[in-house]
Formats: C-alpha cells, sequence, structure tokens
C-alpha cells in the first residue's frame, strides 16, 4: 500500500507487508464512530476554556453538560445499535467503579449525608464519566493522538494568561496564598488559582513533549517547541511548589528516556538551557522554593498550617479508619478536630483516607496500581512492536504525566476532581488501543469508520 499523507499534524505513514518492515504507527479501526469522539473533545475545551466565564450569556446554553450527553448517548445508542453492551465496565474502570461504590455506600455514615450525596453527583460522578467515556471512544492511535494535540493546544491560552499576569504585574494577595504576591490563574473552574493552573499544565506538558518527540515535520516541532516552552515559564510564574516539583519530575523523567533513546544532543540542550533558565528566577521564586525542605522558613505560614492539617488528618483515620467522614466531607471532619477553617487537607491520598476511611484509599490506591501495571505492559508491548513507535511515545508522555499526578497528590485538594480521571482514561484508552494493536500486529492499513 502506498504511502499516504495526514495532515501537518500528522506525518506519513507506511503500511508494513510483513516482518522486518517498520512502520511509524499502525492506524485501526474506530468501533464507535466520531460523534461521541468530538462531543467529548468540544466538552473537554468547553471545561478548560470556559467560554462562560467571558461572556456570561454562553453559560445559560450549559453547553459543557449538552456535549458530555450528546458524547455518552451518542456512544450508548451506537453500542445498542450493533447489539454490543454499552455499559460494560472491565479492567482497570472495575476500580473506579468499586470506589465510587464504596463512596455511596458510606453515605449514610457521612457527617451530612445529604453533603456527600450533593457532592457525589455533582462533582464526582462527572469525572468518573469522563474517565470512562475516554477510555472507550478514544479507541484508536490517530485519537489518541488527536487528544494529545487538542489538549496541548488548549494549554497555550491557559499558559499566556499566567505570563501576562507575571510579566504585567498583576499580582494578588488572596487568602489562598497567605500574603504572598502572586498571579491569578485562568479564569475556569479547574485552573482558577496559581496552584491549579500549575497542576494542569504538568499534567498536560508530558503529552506535549510526546508530541514533539513523534512528529517530523519542522513546522509542528517549532509550534510544539514554542508551546512547552510557554509552558514551563507559566508553571514558574504560579510559585507553586507542588509545581515545580512536579516540572522536575517530568524533566528528569524526559532526560532518561532521550539517554534511553540515545538522543543526548537533545538532552544535553535541555539541560544547558534549564541552567541558564535558573539564572533568570526570580529570588522570590528561589526563597519560595526553599520553604519545601524547611517548612519553618514559610513566611506566609501555608507550609506550616498544610503539614499540621496532614497530622490532623492521619489522627481523624486513626480514629475511624473503616467508614470515614463522608464524601467530600473532609472540611467538616479537620474542623471537628481542629478548629473551623474550613479547608481541605491538601493531599489526595488523606483526603481519600478522611472521607473514604482505609478500603477508600485503598481502593483509590488499586485503582493507581492497575493504570500503571497496564500502562507499564502497553509500553512493553508497544517497544517490541516497530510499527508501533509512535504510540510508544504517547504512552511514555502518559506515564510522565501519571508519575508527575503521583507526586502533586501529596500537595493537593483535588482527589474527585477531573485533574486525575482525564489522565486515568487517556491512559486506559492507551492500553486497550495497545492491546489491540500489538496482538493484532501489523496487518496493513484501515481507513476511520465514518460517523
Amino acid at each position: 500500500m502506498s504511502d499516504q499523507t495526514w495532515g501537518w499534524w500528522r506525518h506519513q505513514t507506511v503500511a508494513a507487508a510483513g516482518p522486518g518492515i517498520s512502520a511509524r504507527q499502525v492506524p485501526q479501526l474506530s468501533r464507535t464512530g466520531s460523534v461521541p469522539f468530538w462531543a467529548l473533545m468540544a466538552f473537554t475545551c468547553l471545561l478548560l476554556l470556559s467560554p462562560q466565564s467571558f461572556v456570561p450569556a454562553v453559560g445559560a446554553l450549559h453547553l459543557p453538560l449538552l456535549m458530555a450527553l450528546l458524547s455518552a448517548g451518542s456512544y450508548i445508542l451506537g453500542r445498542w445499535r450493533h447489539g454490543e453492551k454499552a455499559l460494560q465496565i472491565g479492567g482497570e474502570m472495575r476500580f473506579a467503579a468499586w470506589l465510587a461504590a464504596w463512596a455511596l455506600l458510606t453515605v449514610p455514615l457521612s457527617l451530612w449525608p445529604g453533603g456527600s450525596i450533593a457532592f457525589f453527583f455533582s462533582i464526582y460522578f462527572k469525572a468518573l464519566v469522563v474517565c470512562w467515556l475516554l477510555s472507550r471512544v478514544v479507541d484508536t492511535s490517530d485519537r489518541l493522538r488527536s487528544v494529545c494535540w487538542i489538549l496541548s493546544l488548549i494549554a497555550a491560552p491557559l499558559a499566556v494568561s499566567g505570563v501576562r499576569s507575571f510579566f504585567s504585574g498583576a499580582f494578588k494577595h488572596e487568602e489562598l496564598s497567605h500574603g504572598l504576591a502572586r498571579i491569578s490563574g485562568y479564569d475556569a473552574s479547574l485552573t482558577g488559582n496559581p496552584n491549579d493552573l500549575a497542576l494542569m499544565l504538568n499534567l498536560i506538558l508530558p503529552l506535549s513533549i510526546a508530541l514533539f518527540l513523534m512528529v517530523r515535520g519542522m513546522g509542528a516541532r517549532c509550534v510544539l517547541a514554542a508551546l512547552i516552552g510557554l509552558d514551563v515559564v507559566a508553571i514558574v510564574a504560579t510559585f507553586s511548589r507542588a509545581g515545580f516539583l512536579s516540572l522536575a519530575v517530568i524533566g528528569i523523567s524526559y532526560l532518561v528516556i532521550l539517554f534511553r533513546r540515545r538522543r543526548r544532543n537533545l538532552a544535553l540542550l535541555i539541560i544547558a538551557a534549564t541552567l541558564a533558565g535558573t539564572l533568570l528566577l526570580p529570588s522570590t521564586y528561589i526563597n519560595r522554593l526553599s520553604t519545601i525542605t524547611d517548612i519553618q522558613a514559610d513566611q506566609t505560614n501555608s507550609a506550616q498550617v498544610r503539614f499540621r492539617d496532614y497530622l490532623t488528618a492521619v489522627k481523624y483515620v486513626a480514629r475511624h479508619p473503616l467508614m470515614g467522614a463522608g464524601i467530600g466531607m473532609n472540611i467538616l471532619a479537620l474542623n471537628d478536630a481542629r478548629g473551623a477553617t474550613w479547608t481541605k487537607v491538601h493531599n489526595v491520598y488523606l483526603e481519600y483516607a478522611v472521607d473514604l476511611g482505609l478500603p477508600g484509599v485503598g481502593l483509590f490506591l488499586l485503582l493507581l496500581y492497575a493504570i500503571v501495571r497496564g500502562l507499564r505492559q502497553a509500553l512493553r508491548r508497544a517497544a517490541a512492536v516497530p510499527a508501533l513507535a509512535d504510540l510508544h511515545f504517547l504512552l511514555e508522555g502518559l506515564g510522565v504525566s501519571l508519575a508527575g499526578f503521583i507526586l502533586s497528590a501529596f500537595f493537593y485538594p483535588d482527589a474527585y476532581q477531573f485533574y486525575f480521571y482525564y489522565i486515568a482514561g487517556l491512559t486506559i484508552a492507551a492500553i486497550v488501543i495497545t492491546k489491540a494493536a500489538a496482538g493484532d500486529g501489523v496487518q496493513g492499513e484501515t481507513q476511520a469508520s465514518p460517523a
């Protein structure tokens, strides 16, 4: 079969005709059609860019909800039309289902049962549905690559907002910053403060790097290099300590990957750029990072407060090891234990433990372990098939993104939000795609199915 050009964002592919013939990717046939996928991508854009924050009239249309319903509805109808089970939950997703079931089971013993029910369906259920949809409708390597491109491009206005705020001197003394002058986040639910902005950019950054390592076209590489640089500058501009640690994990992980792939020149260039960049860092940023290892040096007192909350949360779990305070109720539990400050515990693992007891955090860790194990197996499968080179890059990017979240989870109060569950859904999808591609071998090229 002849080479086929797929557009500026996707380089040419060669269909392998047999053993020993290398191809960059193995296009697969989607079994879900285009409507569920593109509706979910529209939801993603609306969720992260939040146009309703800038044009209030758009909010009345409830476009994110409509896109999510369109994606789920069209997917379910499509499966039923073909006589297949639409709501089948297996593999890594079963641990998420068990965690959700446990959260509902603990509701009657919650500190506020009505609040737990409202929290479950207003926040957690949405994240679980999107995670499940991603694992089902992102069913080809082409679609996985498209998601990575979309997220990389969406990150641009988020990063621009942070960089512009920093260089324009638009700092705010907010309660979150405990008196420290920091930029505001991007005006959206998932990036509304600088810490959340740093988390979101850190989750997307490895996917942009994976695309950069994949693509051959100079134009696409220049675009991606600009996006990567912009994300890094924006993460630094947030003055987020957790953001810095995640960025360090991403950098070290990709240096290891580059040296392992014998791309030493690029690795050395990154090291040189990093060393040069440290000379431009403001002293206030260096001082803030120093409080990571010496929390008593934090003049804003935020590190000390959060550490005390960690200890309070551990003591609460020791007293309530089985059921916890109820999903979303760690704020009330901490208020009862140390006085009313109406703040969450800034640790995802402790958040699950306080809310859902040791069984809850255990189920989350099982979910995390299952995804990481499946990802490692997928990486080995992809490495064994030369035609899956592009897919291997994307799997690496997802792995680095997960590693960044696993570390960030020690410092963020975002156990039930989209951050983890979006990346988890993409990773599960990538695992399934790899199994299908590696299982089929390299048997030629197929076209995407019509809508």
